[in-house]
């Protein structure tokens, strides 16, 4: 085991003088979740070829378990989940502890709305504080008994599930593909079909997979109607992708990076969450899709990024839900550019595992650009000169990946407090820092 992946508190970056090669970033966390969650109630075996081993995707894999149902880890990131139907899943014994993981604790109260025992699900003190209230009503009109802490909308949540009344049309108040598949998945347990509409479309890895599954899935515009299979769930192997929310920190980096070029290799490139590359397009950066493909229903592709300058835009509607784990990032990218860069419609990431408003602000002050917090979102002045500084993670893995990027493309030395913080989705990524050019430096507080 190298430095890279020890629980480090702090790691220092500095600017490389280049920046090249490939990386294979780790399998797309979200398809990783529904893998594992729509495999556990579907009958039959099914093998999940690139795992993504990390703190978010244990957790998943520790509550599939407590459910009853058998996971064998056979090497190589693969798994073979041991599906036996609705009927295979049984009571836990003990609390889910979703740890620090909103999909888990989200997609999990919707799954097991249905099933006829009692199920607690909490997590650490960062998901406690995450808003419940969301998928806890819309449970509660398909006929859940669902509470939660602080007049249901905090966690811990207790779901006692039941017979579920279809027939229903929810309308979510935000694209959100955590409560849109809460409620899908409840959906499976109904007596009807179920619709969730949202005001703009957020990613459709829920849809994909319960589609091929053998539910009949049915999308117009921001609607999407489920009806449940006369049956189970069929298993299926599911292939997963690398994650562009991963990839999200190299794309960054090699485009802003003056002498850069990385090649991110089978990263999937769903429309649904592939709005960082369209923000960036826009903005002139140097991104190529190079030997396209569809494995397991998901498009993938090589994606070639090269130096380039950006010049300022304004993200905002259908786009933000598209690329709502890389705003923090297109932040940064913003603060480089010519010209200013608006970020709105965006309150959603004050609600993430941290307030990436204020902390994401906080980051790039610390590193001298010029930046304004906006009820949803952020102002952001192009043209930064960026100057190394301590900056702080927040408990929170996108903000440590943040200031390893700004770190990569700033003046002297940015040490990043609570750098261990990207083990929730990316364990290798000091690693992979390294291997690119990089050099970060480990040192304990």
């Amino acid at each position: 085991m190298t430095m890279y992946n020890l629980p480090v508190d702090r790691m220092t970056v500095s600017r490389p003088p280049r920046l090249r090669g490939a990386v294979q970033v780790p399998g797309d966390k979200s398809i990783t979740h529904r893998a594992l969650l729509f495999n556990a109630i579907a009958a039959g075996d099914a093998t999940v070829t690139g795992f993504l081993d990390a703190a978010d995707t244990r957790d998943t894999l520790e509550a599939v378990r407590a459910l009853g149902v058998k996971v064998d880890e056979v090497g190589d990131g693969r798994l073979v989940v041991h599906g036996r139907g609705r009927a295979g899943v049984t009571e836990a014994a003990d609390v889910l502890d979703c740890g620090n993981s909103g999909t888990t604790m989200r997609l999990l109260s919707g799954l097991l709305a249905g099933f006829p025992f009692m199920s607690v699900l909490s997590g650490d003190a960062s998901l406690r504080r995450r808003p419940m209230g969301r998928i806890v009503q819309p449970l509660r009109t398909l006929g859940a008994r669902v509470t939660a802490r602080a007049e249901g909308t905090l966690p811990p949540i207790v779901v006692e599930g039941g017979p579920l009344a279809g027939g229903q049309h929810i309308e979510t108040p935000v694209a959100s593909a955590q409560v849109k598949s809460a409620i899908l998945l409840a959906g499976l347990a109904a007596d009807g079909s179920t619709q969730v509409t949202e005001p703009a479309h957020s990613r459709d890895h829920t849809e994909r997979m319960l589609g091929a599954m053998g539910a009949d899935v049915v999308i117009e515009g921001t609607s999407v109607t489920l009806t449940p299979p006369e049956g189970d769930l069929h298993a299926i192997d599911v292939h997963v992708p690398g994650d562009i929310s991963t990839a999200a920190a190299w794309i960054v980096a090699a485009t802003l990076h003056p002498d850069a070029d990385l090649v991110l290799a089978r990263v999937g490139v769903s429309r649904s969450r592939a709005g960082i590359i369209d923000v960036l397009s826009a903005m002139g950066a140097d991104i190529e899709m190079e030997n396209p493909a569809v494995v397991g229903g998901e498009p993938v592709a090589d994606l070639h990024v090269r130096s380039a300058g950006l010049r300022g835009v304004r993200i905002d509607g259908v786009v933000v839900p598209r690329a709502i784990d890389e705003l923090p990032l297109l932040a940064l990218a913003g603060a480089l550019a010519e010209g200013d860069t608006v970020i709105a419609d965006a309150a959603e990431l004050r609600v993430k595992e941290s307030d990436r408003v204020a902390t994401t602000a906080a980051t790039l002050r610390a590193l001298g650009a010029e930046v304004e917090e906006h009820d949803d979102g952020l102002a952001v002045a192009g043209g930064a000169q960026l100057r190394g500084a301590p900056v702080e993670a927040a408990g929170d893995h996108r903000l440590a990946m943040l200031g390893a990027v700004a770190g990569l493309l700033a003046e002297g030395e940015t040490t990043v407090s609570g750098a261990g913080a990207v083990a929730v989705s990316y364990p290798d990524f000091w690693a992979d820092l390294a291997r690119v050019g990089a050099s970060p430096a480990a040192a304990r507080a």
